[in-house]
């Protein structure tokens, strides 16, 4: 049975027909198109169809199309600014060769900016353990850790970018 779902993707208020047992994962890639969300395990383990909803990094192909209604969502697609620039976190992650096969990039980019905009200055450990449900095969980690210390200096050096996260500095369960 159809249900209408309304909500925020990247800025924009969309309103789509799902079925019921559709997940975020099939709405945003079939049913908006947005094809930079990659399932991988589509069990919740792998992390490369994390997005952000409602400020939260969560995994769409576990999470219910119908549950996602009045949400805000932001997809890899909606991390660059309208007129192309890279977000710090998209730039830092090629300058530091953190994309290397690119089929985890998605989520770990989303899962890094969740943390960035709650803990604007994060440990390394914060960032390991916010990043401990995105699988990478290729990079080893390092790479992925030096490129969201990296954003996050550039978050703080400029004050437009560094707006976007907030000033709380809570603990990331391990």
């Amino acid at each position: 049975m159809d249900q209408v779902v309304r909500l925020v993707v990247n800025g924009d208020a969309v309103t789509a027909r799902v079925e019921s047992d559709w997940n975020l994962l099939r709405l945003l890639r079939e049913g908006l198109g947005l094809q930079g969300t990659k399932e991988g395990c589509g069990a919740g383990e792998c992390g490369a169809c994390t997005v952000i909803l409602d400020g939260a990094a969560v995994n769409s192909c576990i999470f219910p199309a119908v549950a996602a209604e009045g949400a805000e969502v932001v997809t890899v697609e909606g991390l660059a600014a309208p007129d192309g620039t890279l977000h710090p976190l998209q730039q830092q992650f090629i300058d530091k060769g953190a994309v290397q096969c690119g089929f985890c990039t998605p989520g770990m980019l989303l899962s890094a900016k969740a943390l960035l905009d709650r803990i604007p200055d994060p440990t390394e450990h914060q960032i390991k353990s916010a990043l401990a449900g995105n699988l990478c095969r290729c990079t080893g980690y390092n790479q992925i850790i030096e490129a969201v210390q990296a954003a996050a200096a550039d978050l703080a050096a400029t004050p437009a970018a560094g707006a976007r996260a907030s000033s709380e500095t809570e603990e990331v369960p391990a």
